[in-house]
């Protein structure tokens, strides 16, 4: 994945620290040595789109100095994203609990992705960052730049003059800008391609202003992000997930990586499904075009050189941590882009996009060890991404072995928690 793509065959990389500092040089004599004979070496994914877990609570009243009340181990969140070869996130909701997070990486109590946060801005009512007012959303952009956010997520319920200010905002202090389309754009949406809106966070923020799911109107949205510069992430894994939940909860319960994922998210998955609730015959038949939507609008994309990045929104219900990434670069090739497109949109496109491509995303001298080595090449078969022999993230080797165990643990562990972690009970305070 490097500027031209070439495949390196019988290479040697020498590792030093936390940085590639050789490949096909002199391996010095210390060096401990990897066998990667007949393996396949490439770039750590990027997940464009996740929502990393944070201590939380209380659920209700809160008295001054009180803190949280349900803790969780963010070395098992980071597990399943090391073990999966996401060597990089973008967190798009962040909080000031994500910067301690970070800074528990970087000193190494973690061994976990490398994060990018993004401040998320909405309207109306609630708890958050709201803004509805043109000043609110600047000052609210100008809040988040002083605290330290890198990017400014939009959300649905901000007004069209709002968000026109954000965009606009973001920009003057060198913020990049992604979200949603706000629902205040039905019926007009050629008015939210404003300069500088960097990127729509799902397919489905355009899909939702079709009525006919036809053709011109994949043609007709793929041809707004063009013309504006907007990229687009599509998180085909996520609505295919949500119709499926909308269907029943069989496909969820089936779920293999289910056991991974910390046992509060899986009685809250199980027992307050929101997309289950919303099932009849007529949401079910709308969620089902929405994810043959998506597909067209992608392939549209695509035709018109529209960049894509790969992200799975992972925390939503059935789309786990790690996993959901080699998912959705299947989807990404099931719509048309080939093998190596979906790579170069969950590797050296992302960090592009998020501006970290001199560090990450391509297997160069120089550039961070995020890199994961296969036991099959992906660009035959985008499914050899799940062929893992071993992962270095951050620096860090983890090889199969390392990964077996330490999803092993996290599953035992998972599963002796269960009775300890009720969803209903936990956000009712008993």
């Amino acid at each position: 994945m490097n500027l031209s793509n070439s495949v390196l065959q019988n290479a040697s990389l020498v590792i030093i620290n936390d940085r590639i500092a050789s490949i096909n040089g002199p391996i010095p004599n210390e060096a401990k040595i990897i066998d990667g004979t007949g393996k396949w070496l490439m770039p750590g994914l990027i997940d464009m789109h996740v929502h990393v877990p944070t201590d939380a609570g209380p659920f209700g009243p809160k008295l001054p100095t009180q803190g949280a009340t349900v803790f969780f181990d963010l070395q098992d969140f980071m597990t399943l994203h090391n073990s999966n070869g996401v060597t990089t996130l973008f967190d798009l909701g962040s909080r000031p609990e994500h910067f301690g997070q970070r800074n528990e990486i970087a000193k190494g109590q973690v061994i976990g992705s490398r994060m990018a946060l993004a401040a998320m801005i909405d309207g109306g009512k609630g708890q958050g960052r709201r803004a509805n007012t043109a000043e609110e959303g600047r000052q609210a952009v100008r809040s988040a730049k002083a605290e330290g956010y890198e990017f400014i997520k939009l959300y649905s319920d901000l007004n069209i003059e709002t968000f026109k200010a954000i965009v606009d905002e973001a920009a003057k202090h060198s913020l990049k800008s992604i979200g949603h389309i706000p629902d205040a754009f039905q019926g007009h949406l050629q008015e939210a391609f404003v300069p500088n809106f960097g990127m729509v966070a799902h397919a489905e923020e355009l899909t939702k202003h079709t009525e006919n799911y036809t053709l011109e109107d994949a043609q007709r949205f793929a041809k707004l992000l063009k013309a504006n510069g907007t990229w687009l992430c599509p998180t085909f894994t996520t609505i295919e997930w949500i119709a499926s939940q909308v269907r029943s909860l069989d496909q969820l319960k089936a779920l293999p990586s289910l056991q991974y994922m910390h046992p509060l998210s899986q009685s809250k998955w199980l027992t307050a499904n929101r997309y289950n609730k919303m099932s009849d015959s007529a949401t079910i038949v709308k969620f089902e075009n929405y994810v043959k939507f998506n597909n067209l609008l992608v392939k549209e994309c695509k035709a018109l050189g529209v960049p894509i990045v790969a992200g799975t929104d992972a925390s939503t219900s059935g789309v786990v941590f790690g996993f959901a990434m080699h998912d959705e670069l299947e989807l990404l090739v099931k719509a048309g882009l080939s093998n190596e497109e979906a790579l170069n949109a969950a590797t050296k496109q992302a960090a592009t996009w998020l501006g970290i491509e001199s560090i990450v995303g391509t297997v160069e001298t120089g550039k961070k060890a995020d890199l994961i080595l296969l036991e099959a090449n992906p660009l035959e078969n985008i499914n050899n991404t799940k062929k893992i022999a071993g992962v270095f993230v951050n620096g860090h080797w983890l090889d199969k072995s390392k990964i077996k165990a330490d999803l092993a643990d996290l599953s035992k562990r998972n599963t002796a928690a269960k009775a300890d972690w009720d969803w209903k009970k936990t956000i009712s305070g008993k």
